[in-house]
């Protein structure tokens, strides 16, 4: 079962999933970022597929065909977002259903979306967490996979909550990656 990556940022979450020794067979970037020297020092191919236009008419479709395309020429049967900074099309949930996972800093159905560490302290909870789901169309929607709290301590700043679950991230998204590699090796459907 060959993995791609999706990567947008300092790559630790790709190192933690690289260093778990899963069939990565190529990352794909957004941007130029840390990841892709994570990719390259692991020996592992990154394509970078530039997303240049952050405006109201930036063409999702055309680019979801083209980071499709990058995954489909590496053979990939599994898609593994890492921090991807770019909302994709329904078109890849089309090419790869129910076989694109994300990973959430929070306890999904709570906090969904890009500031979900800082709408938990907004909101006073005491524990949050991390959530490793399938993706969907829907942002941080889809079949819940694992999750695992992590409290919320007096005096977390956003930073150090959100450091204290990416380290808990690091862990859990391995672990579900390979279960879920072990229900589709079996035949099983995920949905």
């Amino acid at each position: 079962m060959r993995i791609g990556v999706l990567a947008s940022g300092s790559g630790t979450i790709l190192s933690a999933l690289l260093g778990a020794e899963l069939p990565i067979a190529v990352v794909v970037v957004d941007r130029h970022c840390p990841a892709e020297k994570v990719a390259a020092d692991a020996g592992v191919t990154c394509e970078v597929v530039l997303r240049s236009d952050f405006s109201k008419s930036f063409d999702r479709e055309g680019y979801t065909a083209a980071v499709v395309g990058v995954l489909e020429a590496h053979a990939v049967e599994l898609v593994v977002m890492a921090g991807y900074g770019t909302v994709l099309s329904a078109a890849v949930h089309r090419r790869f259903p129910a076989r694109v996972m994300n990973t959430h800093p929070a306890l999904l159905p709570a906090f969904k979306g890009w500031h979900a560490v800082s709408e938990a302290l907004a909101m006073g909870v005491k524990v949050t967490g991390c959530t490793v789901h399938l993706a969907t169309e829907a942002v941080d929607e889809g079949l819940i996979l694992a999750q695992e709290a992590v409290p919320v301590l007096a005096g977390d700043t956003e930073e150090s909550l959100h450091e204290r679950i990416k380290q808990v991230e690091r862990r859990l998204y391995p672990e579900a990656v390979r279960a879920v590699l072990a229900r589709l090796d079996n035949g099983e459907e995920l949905s």
